[in-house]
C-alpha cells in the first residue's frame, strides 16, 4: 500500500468573502506570478496567522508577512493592494520576523476603515509562493471566519527536489541602484522572480553582505531593500551572462513600476526632466485640455450585498433575464439623452455585452451550481473583466471598464438597490480610481469642473467623452489624489496634466484669470469658426474634420470645418453579426458626401481593422503581438473581397463630393501597389476617374520612404496616434507608458518632418488626422514642418483655425526649426506652452 502525500489546511486569516485570485485588480496577482492561491475580501481588521510556523518575512510597511510551515510551504499574506506605499501608516504588527507562530495567531491589527479610505483595495491575497511543493490545491468559495474556516486545501508533494550541478564559475554584476519608491516590495520582486526562473543558471541578490535566492519571492522580499539601494546580482551556470544582463535592466526598468511615489528631483534636475509629484501638485496625463478650480469629490464604488446561495435554477434564471432587459432599457433611456454620436455609440456596445456569450455562458455556470443571479454574475463579469485588463491589448484593457460598468448595472437591479448616480454639487472636481464611460456620459459640465482618475490614458473612452463634454481631465493620476481631503480646493489643468492640491490666494486669481480669458476666447472662435482658415499673412491650411456618419458631418459642417479629413469606415462594419453590403456601405458614404457638398473634401480610409480592432464575423488568427500582425491594409488584402465591395460602394460617393481613397497602415510600396490595382480594376468598372488616392502614415517605414511613396499617391494623412506607438515602441494605451506615449516626442516630430519632406520634393500635400491635429498648441508647429491639411475633432475645429490665424507662415517654420531641435517630449510641450497665443 502506497503512502499519500502529507496535506495542509490554510486558515481564513481573515473573516470576509472569496474571492479568485485571476479577479484581483492586480496584474502581477492575478496572474500568479507570486503564486496561487486566493483572495478575500475582509470585514475584520486583525490578521490572524493562517498556519504555524516561522515568520519568515515580515514587510518594513507590515502590509504582508511571509510564514514557512514545517514542512517547508512559505504562505504569504498580502493585506490590500497598493498597501505598500501607505508606509506602514494603519498597520500595527505583533509579532516579529523570525519568531515562531501557531495557527490562529493574531499577527498584524490593521485600521480596516482608514486603510480602506486610502489603499487602492483591500483585497487580501493569501498566497503560496513556492508552489513547487503542493501537488493540488483546492480553494474555497464564500464567507469565511477568521482562524474558523479552511480556504486553501493543500496536497502537499512527495519528495525532494533533485539539485542539479551548477557548471561554470560565478559571474558578478556591476551595482545596481534599486529605483522602486518602495524597494523590492511582492510586485516588483515576483516579476523579478518570475524573470529569474526563466534562467537555468543559480541566481542570487545581493545586498550589504546578505544574499536572496533571486528565484525566490519570498527570499527578495527578505532582504527588506530600499528605494537607492545598490545591489548586485551573482549567476553561476551556462546561460548566466544573459541572465545578469536581463535581471540587469529588469532592475533598472524598476521591475515595470511606476515611479509616481518617488522622491522629487533634486532641485538642479534640468528643466526638462518629467514632472513629479510635490507637496503642492500631483501630475498625471491631461486627458481633456483646459482648466478648473473647485472643491474635491471623490466618487468611491458602490457595493452590494448579496446571497451566495439561489432560490433554484428557473427562479434565477428568470430574475437574471428580467434584470438584463431592464438594463438594456435603462441604456437605451440613457442615449436617448444624448446628442452626441460617441457617447451613444459606447452605450450601444454596453448594450451587447448584455448578450456576450462568454459572460452568460460563465454566469449560467454558476446558476447550474446553486448559486444566485447576482452572485454568479458578478463572479463571471468580474473574473472576466481582470483577465481582460491583465492583457496587453489596450482594447481589451479598455473593455474591462466597460465590462465592470455593464456588470455593476446589472448587480443593482438583481440586488434590488438603486445605483447611486453622480448628483455632484457645483463646482466639483471629481476624484476617482476609475469612472464608468456610462458615469462619465452623465456629468453635468455646468456642476463637474473637471475630473481626475487613477486609471486610464489620453485614448480611453472616459477620455473620449470628457473632450467631447469639454471638461478638463487627468488620467494616470497619482495614487495620493485619492488620500486627499473631501471638499480640499484645487486647480486642475487638463493641459499640463497636474493638479494643484495647495493653491495660494495668487494661484487661484491667476487661474480665475486664465479661466476667463479662455472663455472669452472660445466665444470669440466659435464665432469665427466658419471663416476660412489661414494663417495671419494669408495661407491657406484645411482644417477639415474626423467623422464616423453623416450626423457628424454635419455637425462638424455647422462648427466651421471645411471637409472631411477623415471618415472612420470601420464604424460601419462594427456591432453587427455580418459584413454590411455594397448597398448598405453606399448608402452611408453618399449620405456624407450630400452632407459635404460638391466643394468640400471627403477623405475615406478604407476599412482599418485588426490589431485593437476586431471583428466577431472576421475571425483572425491568434498572434502574440497583434499590432505587429494582420492590420488595416494586411487584412484587405488578404480578403480581397471585402475590400472590392467596399470600393465599389466608396467610388459611387463620387459625383457628389470631392471624393478621396485612403489606405491604412501601409509598410510597403508592394501592399500600396497591389490596392491600387483593385482600385483601378473597380474604378475602370464604375466609369469613375476623378477620385485622388493617398495612404496613411502610421508606421515609420512609409515616413522614411515618403520620397518614394510619393511620385505614387495624390497625398500623405499622418495618424499620430499609431505612429507614435510605432516609433517608440510603446503601446500607447498601455496603463504604465500612457505618459510616455506622446506625440510631440522628437523623434514623432521628425518622422512627421521625413514625411513633408518627401511629399514637397513631389508636389504632393500632407494632413494629420492623428489626436495631434486637435491640439491647438501643435496646430502651427505642424504647419511650420509642412504640413497643409490639418483634420482635427469637430469640438476643437473652432479654436486650431482661431491659432492659426495668430501666426505668420514664416513664425510657424521658426517654431518648428526650434522645436525639432529639442530633445524630450517634455521640452517640446514646455516650450509649446511658452509660446502659445
Amino acid at each position: 500500500m502506497g503512502t499519500s502525500a502529507p496535506r495542509l489546511d490554510i486558515l481564513a486569516p481573515l473573516s470576509g468573502w472569496l474571492v479568485p485570485l485571476d479577479s484581483v485588480p492586480d496584474p502581477v496577482f492575478a496572474g500568479k506570478m507570486v503564486g496561487d492561491g486566493i483572495s478575500l475580501d475582509p470585514t475584520s481588521g486583525s490578521l490572524l496567522a493562517p498556519v504555524g510556523g516561522v515568520v519568515s518575512n515580515l514587510h518594513p510597511a507590515h502590509h504582508a508577512l511571509t510564514i514557512t510551515t514545517a514542512e517547508g510551504v512559505e504562505v504569504m499574506v498580502h493585506v490590500g493592494i497598493d498597501t505598500v506605499m501607505l508606509k506602514g501608516e494603519g498597520f500595527f504588527p505583533l509579532i516579529e520576523q523570525g519568531q515562531q507562530v501557531s495557527a490562529g495567531q493574531p499577527v498584524i491589527d490593521f485600521d480596516l476603515d482608514l486603510v480602506g479610505r486610502k489603499a487602492a483595495s483591500l483585497l487580501t491575497q493569501i498566497i503560496i509562493t513556492n508552489g513547487e511543493t503542493v501537488a493540488r490545491m483546492q480553494p474555497a468559495t464564500g464567507m469565511v471566519d477568521a482562524g474558523k474556516n479552511v480556504v486553501l486545501s493543500l496536497q502537499l508533494a512527495n519528495g525532494k527536489d533533485v539539485l542539479q550541478a551548477v557548471v561554470g564559475e560565478p559571474q558578478l554584476s556591476a551595482d545596481i541602484t534599486i529605483g522602486n519608491p518602495a524597494g523590492l516590495h511582492a510586485r516588483p520582486a515576483a516579476v523579478f522572480a518570475s524573470k529569474a526562473k526563466s534562467f537555468g543558471s543559480d541566481i542570487q541578490l545581493l545586498l550589504d553582505g546578505n544574499e536572496a535566492n533571486a528565484k525566490s519571492v519570498v527570499a527578495i522580499m527578505g532582504l527588506s531593500t530600499k528605494f537607492g539601494d545598490k545591489v548586485r546580482i551573482r549567476a553561476q551556470g551556462d546561460d548566466a551572462a544573459a541572465a545578469i544582463a536581463e535581471l540587469t535592466q529588469l532592475l533598472n526598468d524598476r521591475c515595470g513600476e511606476k515611479a509616481d511615489e518617488a522622491p522629487l528631483a533634486p532641485a538642479a534636475a534640468p528643466a526638462s526632466a518629467q514632472q513629479q509629484d510635490s507637496d503642492t501638485q500631483l501630475a498625471g496625463v491631461g486627458a481633456s485640455p483646459g482648466i478648473a478650480i473647485g472643491r474635491i469629490v471623490h466618487h468611491r464604488l458602490q457595493e452590494f450585498d448579496v446571497p451566495e446561495q439561489g432560490k433554484g435554477a428557473n427562479v434565477e434564471q428568470q430574475a437574471f433575464a428580467r434584470a438584463t432587459e431592464e438594463a438594456a432599457a435603462q441604456l437605451d433611456l440613457v442615449k436617448a439623452q444624448l446628442t452626441d454620436p460617441a457617447k451613444q455609440a459606447i452605450l450601444s456596445m454596453h448594450q451587447e455585452l448584455l448578450q456576450d456569450p462568454d459572460l452568460l455562458a460563465q454566469t449560467y455556470t454558476g446558476l447550474a451550481d446553486g448559486k444566485s443571479a447576482a452572485w454568479s454574475w458578478r463572479a463571471a463579469f468580474s473574473a472576466y473583466s481582470a483577465r481582460l485588463e491583465a492583457q496587453d491589448n489596450a482594447l481589451l484593457r479598455e473593455r474591462a471598464n466597460d465590462i465592470r460598468d455593464v456588470g455593476r448595472r446589472v448587480l443593482a437591479l438583481l440586488a434590488g438597490v438603486k445605483q447611486a448616480s453622480l448628483e455632484l454639487p457645483a463646482g466639483s472636481i471629481l476624484i476617482a480610481e476609475d469612472l464608468a464611460p456610462s458615469d462619465t456620459a452623465s456629468l453635468d459640465p455646468s456642476k463637474v469642473m473637471g475630473f481626475c482618475t487613477r486609471t486610464g490614458g489620453a485614448t480611453s473612452h472616459v477620455a473620449i467623452l470628457a473632450r467631447s463634454l469639454g471638461i478638463p481631465a487627468i488620467c494616470g493620476i497619482s495614487q495620493s489624489a485619492l488620500k486627499l481631503p473631501e471638499g480640499l480646493q484645487v486647480i486642475l489643468n487638463g493641459n499640463e496634466g497636474t493638479l494643484a492640491i495647495a493653491p495660494t490666494a495668487e494661484d487661484l486669481a491667476a487661474a480665475e484669470q486664465e479661466i476667463a480669458r479662455l472663455a472669452e476666447r472660445r466665444a470669440s472662435e466659435a464665432k469665427s469658426s466658419m471663416q476660412p482658415a489661414a494663417t495671419s499673412d494669408g495661407v491657406r491650411i484645411d482644417v477639415v474634420a474626423n467623422i464616423r456618419n453623416a450626423a457628424d458631418a454635419r455637425e462638424a459642417v455647422a462648427k466651421g470645418a471645411e471637409g472631411v479629413g477623415l471618415l472612420r469606415s470601420e464604424f460601419l462594419f462594427d456591432n453587427r453579426d455580418t459584413a454590411p453590403t455594397e448597398q448598405e456601405q453606399a448608402a452611408e458614404y453618399c449620405a456624407v458626401a450630400e452632407a459635404l457638398g460638391k466643394d468640400r473634401p471627403l477623405v475615406v480610409r478604407t476599412l482599418d481593422v485588426g490589431g485593437d480592432k476586431p471583428l466577431s464575423y472576421l475571425p483572425l488568427p491568434k498572434e502574440d503581438n497583434p499590432f505587429l500582425g494582420l492590420r488595416g491594409i494586411r487584412v484587405s488584402l488578404d480578403r480581397p473581397d471585402l475590400l472590392r465591395t467596399q470600393l465599389r460602394a466608396i467610388l459611387q460617393a463620387a459625383p457628389l463630393t470631392k471624393l478621396h481613397i485612403m489606405f491604412p497602415m501601409v509598410a510597403s510600396l508592394e501592399e500600396l501597389r497591389a490596392a491600387k490595382a483593385i482600385l483601378a480594376e473597380e474604378q475602370a468598372a464604375a466609369g469613375v476617374t476623378d477620385v485622388k488616392v493617398g495612404i496613411m502614415v502610421e508606421v515609420p517605414s512609409a515616413a522614411v520612404l515618403a520620397a518614394r511613396f510619393a511620385p505614387e499617391v495624390d497625398f500623405f494623412s499622418i495618424g499620430t496616434n499609431d505612429l507614435t506607438q510605432y516609433v517608440l515602441a510603446m503601446d500607447r494605451g498601455h496603463p504604465q507608458l500612457a505618459k510616455q506615449a506622446d506625440a510631440l516626442h522628437p523623434a514623432v516630430l521628425a518622422m512627421i518632418a521625413l514625411t513633408c519632406e518627401g511629399a514637397r520634393a513631389h508636389g504632393k500635400w500632407v494632413g494629420v488626422c492623428g489626436g495631434l491635429a486637435s491640439d491647438e498648441r501643435a496646430a502651427p508647429l505642424l504647419v511650420g514642418i509642412g504640413v497643409t491639411e490639418l483634420s482635427a475633432s469637430t469640438p476643437a475645429v473652432a479654436s486650431v483655425k482661431a491659432t492659426l490665424s495668430r501666426w505668420s507662415l514664416d513664425e510657424c517654420q521658426q517654431l518648428a526649426k526650434d522645436v525639432l531641435a529639442l530633445s524630450t517630449a517634455t521640452d517640446v510641450r514646455h516650450y509649446l506652452n511658452q509660446h502659445a497665443r
